[in-house]
């Protein structure tokens, strides 16, 4: 009777995880698909591929500088996680394995950061990069994202797990700190550091409202501020173009996650590789 409890709970298990995972999957398989379809299709609520594919990439490529857009989505997003990651983690070094009682004050307050809406940030970031003279280019993009205190929170959390002793070891033996961090800390953390690099690029390739804000021309404009100027182009919005443009700009961060998924996993749980 028991075997058959548990024989039971473990199918209703089975079930409810798979319908979780149809439902989740489901947005970005309609996607998939209404690339291959018209507009007058999706529309209609066609599911299935239909054979307007290279009719849609055409019209799109034809409008829109989209591989321009990528490029600069790419550029941007590469230089924002490698600085953001020395940033964050240097930081994260210093506040972590060198406290003090000012340094934890200092550490809170820029927590408090976190509770601030992007929103409320808009209009003086966006004096700032005007006194700057840097509006329209890629820096006033990056800038902003560079300094991620959610980073910072995750690289501290991750780093009280190397033990102390061992940056003792290494300073009796004359090791300075950038050395210290470049050989002991940045080898034993690779999967943190995994972990934040996939979170970094996909926040700086999807983020939408402030390169809609501080860049003007098209050919400045990230792939995701491309795309969402489709259906907002002319009298009536072309949904195969757009899905079209969404599969392009969804395929680098999937194809990251998918390389990187088990270390990406590895360091949210925290866990410490040799």
């Amino acid at each position: 009777m028991a075997k058959n409890k548990k024989r039971v709970s473990r199918v209703l298990t089975y079930i409810v995880l798979t319908l979780v995972s149809l439902i989740s999957i489901f947005p970005c398989y309609w996607m998939f698909i209404s690339a291959f379809n018209s507009t007058e299709q999706i529309v209609g609520g066609r599911m299935i591929p239909s054979t307007h594919l290279m009719e849609n990439l055409r019209n799109l490529f034809d409008t829109y500088p989209i591989v321009q857009g990528v490029l600069n989505s790419m550029k941007i997003s590469c230089i924002t996680v490698m600085s953001s990651l020395l940033i964050a983690s240097l930081a994260a070094y210093g506040f972590e394995k060198f406290r003090t009682d000012h340094s934890e004050k200092v550490y809170n307050v820029i927590l408090i950061g976190m509770m601030v809406p992007f929103s409320a940030l808009v209009v003086p970031l966006y004096r700032m990069m005007a006194k700057s003279g840097i509006v329209n280019t890629h820096a006033a993009v990056i800038l902003p994202a560079a300094g991620s205190i959610f980073l910072l929170f995750f690289f501290r959390q991750n780093f009280r797990t190397i033990p102390d002793e061992i940056l003792e070891s290494a300073r009796i033996d004359g090791a300075g700190e950038l050395r210290i961090f470049a050989t002991i800390v940045i080898p034993t953390m690779r999967a943190t550091y995994a972990a934040a690099a996939i979170y970094a690029f996909m926040m700086s390739w999807n983020n939408y409202m402030w390169p809609m804000i501080i860049l003007s021309s098209d050919a400045k404009k990230t792939i995701i501020v491309l795309v969402s100027k489709i259906v907002t182009s002319g009298y009536y919005p072309d949904y195969g173009v757009q899905m079209a443009g969404l599969v392009i700009a969804t395929i680098p961060i999937a194809a990251i996650f998918m390389f990187l998924q088990k270390s990406f996993v590895e360091g949210l749980t925290g866990s410490v590789k040799g």
